[in-house]
């Protein structure tokens, strides 16, 4: 959902930035003369340009308004581009969690599908997020029955991962297979 979220968020911000360059170019498409009131033009002395030197005038400011709306173009879709990357970086990690070591010590926290009946070496643990994880050790959990109990996944050191059914004080060794 945060994802979803983020797309919605570049968009809008595509879309307000899109626009800024763009009523910045309405405003002033044609001349100078059209734009402004008699009296600002007077003000600014433009009056005094023959026809030659205020077609110039016009012209010069057409283009820096082009180049400046450009350049706020070329910002938007680099900053868009930026925010893809993290968003497609983030979801590698959030997907191959458990494979590989991210830096991460944060604690995967699901819950498991079906019924939980103890460790046994061996056993296949699915989770809720669709991650299979097996138990590498020998550790021993009788006697406990959860059905859909919530778990953490928490990494320990050399790429180990230990899995504890909350409300209880073992943990088992486990590594993800899928």
């Amino acid at each position: 959902m945060r994802f979803s979220r983020l797309r919605v968020l570049a968009a809008a911000a595509v879309l307000l930035a899109m626009a800024g360059p763009a009523l910045a170019q309405r405003v002033v498409e044609g001349d100078l003369q059209q734009q402004m009131s008699p009296a600002e033009f007077k003000a600014a002395g433009l009056d005094k340009l023959s026809p030659a030197e205020l077609a110039a005038l016009n012209g010069w400011l057409q283009g820096k308004v082009a180049a400046v709306s450009a350049d706020v173009r070329e910002q938007v879709r680099e900053q868009v581009r930026e925010e893809a990357r993290e968003e497609g970086r983030q979801e590698v990690i959030v997907k191959n969690r458990g494979f590989f070591d991210f830096g991460s010590k944060e604690p995967i926290v699901s819950t498991l599908q079906g019924e939980f009946r103890g460790f046994g070496k061996g056993r296949r643990y699915v989770l809720a997020n669709n991650q299979e994880w097996e138990q590498t050790d020998d550790t021993t959990l009788s006697g406990v029955r959860r059905t859909d109990p919530e778990v953490s996944i928490a990494p320990g050191v050399m790429g180990a991962w230990y899995l504890q059914v909350k409300g209880t004080n073992t943990r088992a060794k486990v590594q993800r297979i899928k």
